[in-house]
């Protein structure tokens, strides 16, 4: 063998265990850890708010123990480790697939109950797009609807109706900016909708009232008057009543209800 060939040959070898040594060091061996031992850590990062690496460890406890019977456990913390970090895309995905995999599983209320909080907890400003509170709505909703007896089903209630507050505020704000650009007609169609599909809110008595407006400003008297009436025989002591009260007798004309009026036949529907 010729000494270019040997010298080819050492160079190889000598790389090779090169590229084997920076492996090595880049990429730590895999070991597996018994169950208990990673869930402890894992306990133990979360309780130290160390959210991110309490994730990684709940993650890795499923990833190592598929079939144990903490991986379920393990999901369901990785879950809420996300949720506590921010990270709330991350918490619904791993709420979903918690739900979709252990339908049956004891704590499967408490995941639809911290996937709507993590919908919930993204809620926005009436003046921004309202895509979390909707959301937030329908899980909160969903809740409600499967584990009515559960322990999250009272705060899913309060936190549905707030959520239902705020939709119906958001439809006030574009009503009224509506009003004021003088475009009556969908402005109109903002605070019926209030009134329609959220008339258990505290927004319901000024829809009424913008209502009053609208229909006056448009020439629409009995419907103006419908409308009042309506508004004080429900909300007889609200500023909204006096003002719409106010608006009508200035022009010589009381509020009467009139029982052909869309606002009569849906008010008496609602209630």
């Amino acid at each position: 063998m010729g000494l270019q060939r040997l010298i080819r040959i050492a160079m190889v070898l000598l790389l090779g265990f090169t590229l084997v040594a920076c492996s090595s060091d880049d990429d730590p061996a895999y070991v597996e850890r018994p169950v208990e031992d990673l869930y402890n850590s894992a306990m133990d990062a979360l309780q130290a708010g160390e959210y991110e690496e309490s994730a990684r460890l709940f993650d890795e406890v499923e990833r190592q123990h598929p079939y144990s019977v903490w991986a379920s456990k393990a999901q369901l913390m990785a879950a809420y480790s996300y949720y506590q970090d921010n990270k709330y895309d991350d918490a619904i995905n791993a709420l979903d697939r918690f739900i979709q995999l252990h339908p049956g599983n004891r704590d499967v209320s408490y995941a639809y109950y911290l996937k709507a909080l993590s919908y919930y907890e993204q809620i926005s400003d009436v003046e921004r797009d309202q895509k979390m509170t909707r959301l937030a709505l329908e899980s909160l909703t969903e809740l409600e609807r499967r584990f009515p007896e559960s322990r999250y089903a009272r705060d899913a209630t309060l936190k549905a109706d707030l959520a239902r507050d705020h939709l119906a505020g958001k439809n006030m704000s574009i009503g009224r900016f509506y009003q004021r650009q003088g475009e009556y007609l969908a402005a109109i169609n903002r605070f019926r909708s209030v009134i329609m599909d959220y008339q258990t809110t505290t927004h319901v008595p000024e829809a009424l009232h913008r209502l009053v407006e609208c229909y006056l400003a448009l020439g629409i008297i009995d419907e103006a008057q419908a409308t009042a009436a309506v508004l004080g025989h429900n909300y007889p002591g609200s500023d909204w009543y006096i003002n719409s009260y106010a608006l009508l007798t200035g022009i010589d004309m009381m509020p009467e209800e009139k029982q052909d009026s869309w606002i009569s036949r849906i008010w008496k529907s609602i209630i």
